[in-house]
Protein backbone atom coordinates (compact mmCIF):
# COMPACT_ATOMS: atom_id res chain seq x y z
CA UNK A 1 0.00 0.00 0.00
CA UNK A 2 1.40 3.42 -0.96
CA UNK A 3 2.35 6.01 1.65
CA UNK A 4 -0.26 8.79 2.07
CA UNK A 5 0.73 12.22 0.79
CA UNK A 6 -0.45 13.76 4.08
CA UNK A 7 -0.74 11.96 7.41
CA UNK A 8 -2.15 13.61 10.55
CA UNK A 9 -1.52 11.66 13.74
CA UNK A 10 -3.29 12.56 17.03
CA UNK A 11 -2.87 16.30 16.46
CA UNK A 12 -4.04 18.65 19.22
CA UNK A 13 -4.13 22.45 19.19
CA UNK A 14 -5.33 24.81 21.91
CA UNK A 15 -5.44 28.60 22.19
CA UNK A 16 -5.10 30.51 25.43
CA UNK A 17 -8.10 32.68 26.23
CA UNK A 18 -7.32 36.33 26.92
CA UNK A 19 -9.43 38.84 28.81
CA UNK A 20 -8.57 42.29 27.57
CA UNK A 21 -4.77 42.45 27.58
CA UNK A 22 -4.40 39.72 30.18
CA UNK A 23 -4.06 36.01 29.48
CA UNK A 24 -6.22 33.66 31.53
CA UNK A 25 -5.71 30.05 32.54
CA UNK A 26 -8.49 28.93 30.21
CA UNK A 27 -7.84 27.33 26.82
CA UNK A 28 -9.94 26.84 23.70
CA UNK A 29 -9.67 23.21 22.58
CA UNK A 30 -9.69 23.90 18.84
CA UNK A 31 -8.41 20.53 17.60
CA UNK A 32 -8.45 17.39 19.76
CA UNK A 33 -6.48 14.24 18.83
CA UNK A 34 -7.33 14.47 15.13
CA UNK A 35 -5.99 11.74 12.83
CA UNK A 36 -6.52 11.13 9.12
CA UNK A 37 -4.62 10.46 5.89
CA UNK A 38 -4.89 12.09 2.48
CA UNK A 39 -3.80 9.99 -0.49
CA UNK A 40 -2.15 11.51 -3.54
CA UNK A 41 -4.63 12.57 -6.22
CA UNK A 42 -7.76 12.44 -4.06
CA UNK A 43 -10.05 15.03 -2.50
CA UNK A 44 -10.44 14.61 1.25
CA UNK A 45 -13.09 16.89 2.73
CA UNK A 46 -13.56 18.12 6.29
CA UNK A 47 -17.13 19.07 7.08
CA UNK A 48 -18.90 20.30 10.20
CA UNK A 49 -20.49 23.28 11.91
CA UNK A 50 -18.72 26.62 12.15
CA UNK A 51 -16.14 26.60 14.92
CA UNK A 52 -15.56 22.84 14.88
CA UNK A 53 -11.85 23.14 14.02
CA UNK A 54 -11.84 22.59 10.24
CA UNK A 55 -9.91 25.73 9.29
CA UNK A 56 -7.52 25.32 12.24
CA UNK A 57 -6.69 21.84 10.97
CA UNK A 58 -5.92 23.26 7.53
CA UNK A 59 -3.62 25.89 9.04
CA UNK A 60 -1.83 23.23 11.06
CA UNK A 61 -1.12 21.26 7.89
CA UNK A 62 0.11 24.41 6.15
CA UNK A 63 2.39 25.05 9.14
CA UNK A 64 0.78 28.41 9.83
CA UNK A 65 0.07 26.98 13.30
CA UNK A 66 2.11 24.54 15.39
CA UNK A 67 0.33 21.73 17.29
CA UNK A 68 0.96 21.04 20.98
CA UNK A 69 0.74 17.30 20.39
CA UNK A 70 0.79 14.89 17.50
CA UNK A 71 2.59 14.64 14.17
CA UNK A 72 2.05 16.03 10.68
CA UNK A 73 3.72 14.22 7.78
CA UNK A 74 3.98 15.51 4.22
CA UNK A 75 5.15 13.17 1.47
CA UNK A 76 6.94 10.94 3.97
CA UNK A 77 8.60 13.79 5.90
CA UNK A 78 7.72 14.86 9.44
CA UNK A 79 7.11 18.63 9.24
CA UNK A 80 5.62 19.05 12.72
CA UNK A 81 8.55 20.78 14.40
CA UNK A 82 10.26 22.43 11.43
CA UNK A 83 11.19 26.07 11.92
CA UNK A 84 10.38 28.70 9.31
CA UNK A 85 13.75 28.42 7.53
CA UNK A 86 13.39 24.64 7.31
CA UNK A 87 9.79 24.96 6.14
CA UNK A 88 10.43 27.58 3.44
CA UNK A 89 11.60 25.11 0.72
CA UNK A 90 8.43 23.08 1.33
CA UNK A 91 6.05 26.05 1.07
CA UNK A 92 5.63 25.48 -2.66
CA UNK A 93 4.32 21.96 -1.95
CA UNK A 94 1.31 23.30 -0.01
CA UNK A 95 -0.85 26.13 -1.36
CA UNK A 96 -4.13 27.56 -0.06
CA UNK A 97 -7.32 28.85 -1.65
CA UNK A 98 -9.04 31.14 0.84
CA UNK A 99 -12.71 31.62 1.60
CA UNK A 100 -12.89 35.35 0.88
CA UNK A 101 -12.01 36.16 -2.74
CA UNK A 102 -12.11 39.85 -1.84
CA UNK A 103 -9.92 39.88 1.26
CA UNK A 104 -7.33 37.38 -0.03
CA UNK A 105 -6.13 39.67 -2.86
CA UNK A 106 -4.06 42.79 -2.21
CA UNK A 107 -6.09 45.65 -3.78
CA UNK A 108 -2.90 47.62 -4.49
CA UNK A 109 -1.31 44.92 -6.65
CA UNK A 110 -2.01 44.07 -10.27
CA UNK A 111 -3.42 40.63 -10.97
CA UNK A 112 -0.27 39.61 -12.82
CA UNK A 113 1.90 40.49 -9.82
CA UNK A 114 -0.45 38.73 -7.38
CA UNK A 115 -0.41 35.47 -9.31
CA UNK A 116 3.30 35.73 -10.13
CA UNK A 117 4.46 36.41 -6.57
CA UNK A 118 5.01 32.72 -5.68
CA UNK A 119 7.11 32.37 -8.85
CA UNK A 120 9.26 35.28 -7.73
CA UNK A 121 9.85 33.61 -4.35
CA UNK A 122 10.21 29.95 -5.31
CA UNK A 123 11.71 30.01 -8.84
CA UNK A 124 14.49 31.71 -10.80
CA UNK A 125 12.32 32.63 -13.78
CA UNK A 126 12.96 35.96 -15.49
CA UNK A 127 10.31 38.68 -15.49
CA UNK A 128 9.32 37.78 -19.04
CA UNK A 129 9.04 34.09 -18.19
CA UNK A 130 6.93 34.85 -15.14
CA UNK A 131 4.60 37.02 -17.20
CA UNK A 132 4.16 34.28 -19.79
CA UNK A 133 3.46 31.69 -17.08
CA UNK A 134 0.88 33.92 -15.38
CA UNK A 135 -0.91 34.63 -18.66
CA UNK A 136 -1.09 30.89 -19.34
CA UNK A 137 -2.57 30.29 -15.89
CA UNK A 138 -5.16 33.03 -16.38
CA UNK A 139 -6.41 31.27 -19.49
CA UNK A 140 -6.34 27.86 -17.76
CA UNK A 141 -8.71 29.11 -15.03
CA UNK A 142 -11.08 30.68 -17.59
CA UNK A 143 -9.88 34.30 -17.65
CA UNK A 144 -8.21 36.32 -20.38
CA UNK A 145 -4.45 36.84 -20.55
CA UNK A 146 -5.17 40.54 -21.16
CA UNK A 147 -6.37 40.82 -17.55
CA UNK A 148 -2.72 40.71 -16.41
CA UNK A 149 -2.53 44.49 -15.77
CA UNK A 150 -5.92 44.88 -14.06
CA UNK A 151 -6.60 45.27 -10.34
CA UNK A 152 -8.80 43.09 -8.06
CA UNK A 153 -11.62 45.66 -7.79
CA UNK A 154 -12.28 45.25 -11.52
CA UNK A 155 -13.43 41.63 -11.12
CA UNK A 156 -16.50 39.84 -9.78
CA UNK A 157 -16.38 37.45 -6.82
CA UNK A 158 -16.24 34.38 -9.03
CA UNK A 159 -13.46 35.88 -11.15
CA UNK A 160 -11.47 36.79 -8.04
CA UNK A 161 -11.72 33.23 -6.78
CA UNK A 162 -10.41 32.02 -10.16
CA UNK A 163 -7.48 34.41 -9.66
CA UNK A 164 -6.89 32.87 -6.24
CA UNK A 165 -6.94 29.39 -7.78
CA UNK A 166 -4.43 30.48 -10.46
CA UNK A 167 -2.13 31.84 -7.75
CA UNK A 168 -2.28 28.50 -5.91
CA UNK A 169 -1.24 26.62 -9.06
CA UNK A 170 1.80 28.72 -9.97
CA UNK A 171 4.40 26.54 -8.21
CA UNK A 172 2.79 23.15 -8.99
CA UNK A 173 1.85 22.21 -5.40
CA UNK A 174 1.43 18.66 -4.18
CA UNK A 175 -1.43 19.66 -1.86
CA UNK A 176 -4.02 22.42 -2.22
CA UNK A 177 -5.97 23.37 0.92
CA UNK A 178 -9.29 24.89 -0.16
CA UNK A 179 -10.85 26.59 2.87
CA UNK A 180 -14.54 27.24 2.14
CA UNK A 181 -13.60 28.32 -1.42
CA UNK A 182 -17.18 28.72 -2.70
CA UNK A 183 -19.16 29.75 0.40
CA UNK A 184 -18.92 33.47 -0.47
CA UNK A 185 -20.14 32.94 -4.04
CA UNK A 186 -23.59 32.76 -5.62
CA UNK A 187 -24.93 29.23 -6.07
CA UNK A 188 -24.65 29.39 -9.88
CA UNK A 189 -21.01 30.48 -9.60
CA UNK A 190 -20.27 27.81 -6.98
CA UNK A 191 -20.92 25.03 -9.50
CA UNK A 192 -18.59 26.66 -12.05
CA UNK A 193 -15.75 26.95 -9.54
CA UNK A 194 -16.23 23.38 -8.29
CA UNK A 195 -16.16 22.06 -11.86
CA UNK A 196 -12.99 24.07 -12.48
CA UNK A 197 -11.35 22.56 -9.38
CA UNK A 198 -12.22 19.05 -10.56
CA UNK A 199 -10.81 19.71 -14.05
CA UNK A 200 -7.60 21.18 -12.64
CA UNK A 201 -7.20 18.19 -10.34
CA UNK A 202 -7.06 15.90 -13.37
CA UNK A 203 -4.86 18.18 -15.47
CA UNK A 204 -2.33 19.01 -12.72
CA UNK A 205 -2.58 15.77 -10.67
CA UNK A 206 -3.59 17.76 -7.59
CA UNK A 207 -4.50 16.56 -4.12
CA UNK A 208 -7.15 18.57 -2.26
CA UNK A 209 -8.02 19.11 1.37
CA UNK A 210 -11.47 20.64 0.91
CA UNK A 211 -12.97 22.41 3.93
CA UNK A 212 -16.69 23.20 3.97
CA UNK A 213 -19.82 23.32 6.12
CA UNK A 214 -22.05 22.57 3.10
CA UNK A 215 -22.68 18.86 2.57
CA UNK A 216 -24.23 19.39 -0.87
CA UNK A 217 -21.00 21.08 -2.01
CA UNK A 218 -18.87 18.37 -0.39
CA UNK A 219 -20.84 15.64 -2.18
CA UNK A 220 -20.00 17.17 -5.55
CA UNK A 221 -16.22 17.21 -5.16
CA UNK A 222 -15.13 14.67 -2.51
CA UNK A 223 -13.62 11.21 -2.66
CA UNK A 224 -13.50 10.74 1.12
CA UNK A 225 -15.01 12.79 3.94
CA UNK A 226 -14.18 13.44 7.57
CA UNK A 227 -16.95 14.82 9.80
CA UNK A 228 -15.73 17.12 12.60
CA UNK A 229 -17.49 18.03 15.81
CA UNK A 230 -16.04 20.23 18.55
CA UNK A 231 -12.46 19.77 17.39
CA UNK A 232 -12.50 16.03 16.79
CA UNK A 233 -13.32 13.77 13.84
CA UNK A 234 -16.36 11.64 14.62
CA UNK A 235 -16.72 9.79 11.31
CA UNK A 236 -14.66 9.13 8.17
CA UNK A 237 -15.75 7.26 5.07
CA UNK A 238 -15.81 7.35 1.29
CA UNK A 239 -18.33 9.80 -0.10
CA UNK A 240 -20.61 7.02 -1.33
CA UNK A 241 -20.61 5.12 1.96
CA UNK A 242 -21.06 8.21 4.14
CA UNK A 243 -24.12 9.42 2.24
CA UNK A 244 -25.58 5.92 1.90
CA UNK A 245 -24.95 4.64 5.44
CA UNK A 246 -24.03 7.37 7.97
CA UNK A 247 -23.40 5.84 11.39
CA UNK A 248 -22.71 8.72 13.77
CA UNK A 249 -25.81 10.58 15.08
CA UNK A 250 -24.16 13.92 14.27
CA UNK A 251 -23.49 12.92 10.66
CA UNK A 252 -27.09 11.80 10.31
CA UNK A 253 -28.35 15.13 11.63
CA UNK A 254 -26.16 17.04 9.17
CA UNK A 255 -27.30 14.93 6.22
CA UNK A 256 -30.94 15.26 7.18
CA UNK A 257 -30.63 19.03 6.73
CA UNK A 258 -29.40 18.81 3.12
CA UNK A 259 -32.17 19.99 0.75
CA UNK A 260 -33.80 17.17 -1.21
CA UNK A 261 -33.91 17.56 -5.00
CA UNK A 262 -36.85 15.20 -5.46
CA UNK A 263 -39.91 16.80 -3.77
CA UNK A 264 -41.75 13.47 -3.88
CA UNK A 265 -39.16 11.83 -1.64
CA UNK A 266 -39.79 12.51 2.03
CA UNK A 267 -36.91 13.02 4.40
CA UNK A 268 -37.15 13.10 8.18
CA UNK A 269 -35.31 16.09 9.60
CA UNK A 270 -33.24 15.28 12.69
CA UNK A 271 -33.22 18.27 15.02
CA UNK A 272 -30.42 18.43 17.58
CA UNK A 273 -31.43 19.76 20.98
CA UNK A 274 -29.29 22.22 22.87
CA UNK A 275 -26.47 24.50 21.81
CA UNK A 276 -22.97 23.60 20.73
CA UNK A 277 -20.90 23.20 23.94
CA UNK A 278 -18.10 25.67 24.61
CA UNK A 279 -14.68 24.52 23.33
CA UNK A 280 -13.24 26.16 26.45
CA UNK A 281 -15.05 23.62 28.65
CA UNK A 282 -15.84 20.57 26.48
CA UNK A 283 -18.14 17.85 27.88
CA UNK A 284 -16.78 14.73 29.54
CA UNK A 285 -17.01 11.36 27.83
CA UNK A 286 -18.38 11.63 24.29
CA UNK A 287 -18.22 15.27 23.18
CA UNK A 288 -21.57 14.87 21.41
CA UNK A 289 -23.51 13.40 24.34
CA UNK A 290 -25.12 16.73 25.35
CA UNK A 291 -27.00 16.85 22.01
CA UNK A 292 -27.27 13.18 21.08
CA UNK A 293 -30.79 11.66 20.98
CA UNK A 294 -29.29 8.23 21.85
CA UNK A 295 -27.17 9.33 24.84
CA UNK A 296 -26.59 6.80 27.65
CA UNK A 297 -24.70 6.92 30.94
CA UNK A 298 -21.74 5.28 29.19
CA UNK A 299 -21.63 8.18 26.72
CA UNK A 300 -21.41 10.66 29.60
CA UNK A 301 -18.59 8.77 31.33
CA UNK A 302 -16.38 7.22 28.66
CA UNK A 303 -14.66 8.78 25.66
CA UNK A 304 -15.39 6.70 22.52
CA UNK A 305 -12.61 5.48 20.25
CA UNK A 306 -12.73 5.24 16.48
CA UNK A 307 -14.34 1.92 15.44
CA UNK A 308 -13.98 0.59 11.90
CA UNK A 309 -17.40 -0.60 10.69
CA UNK A 310 -15.95 -1.43 7.28
CA UNK A 311 -12.53 -1.27 5.63
CA UNK A 312 -12.63 2.49 5.06
CA UNK A 313 -15.45 3.60 7.36
CA UNK A 314 -14.61 4.70 10.91
CA UNK A 315 -17.03 5.97 13.57
CA UNK A 316 -16.17 7.48 16.94
CA UNK A 317 -19.25 6.31 18.82
CA UNK A 318 -20.02 3.67 21.45
CA UNK A 319 -23.01 2.51 19.41
CA UNK A 320 -22.77 2.13 15.63
CA UNK A 321 -25.92 0.14 14.88
CA UNK A 322 -28.66 2.75 15.33
CA UNK A 323 -31.33 2.57 12.59
CA UNK A 324 -30.73 5.01 9.76
CA UNK A 325 -33.26 7.80 10.28
CA UNK A 326 -32.60 9.72 7.05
Amino acid sequence: MSTPLVSIKNVTKTFQVSKGFLATKKYVHAVNEVSFDINAGETFSLVGESGCGKSTTGRLIDHLLIPEQGEIWLDGKDITKLNENQMRPLRSDIQMIFQDPYGSLNPRMRIGDLIGEPLLIHTKLTAGERMKKVQELLEIVGLKAAYYDRYPHEFSGGQRQRIGIARALTVKPKLVIADEPVSALDVSIQAQVLNLLKELQKDFNLTYLFISHDLSVVEMISDRIGVMYLGTIVETASKEELYRDPRHPYTRALLSAVPQIDPAREKKRILLKGDLPSPVNPPSGCLFHTRCPHCTDKCKREKPVMQMVSQNHGVKCHYTEFPNEI
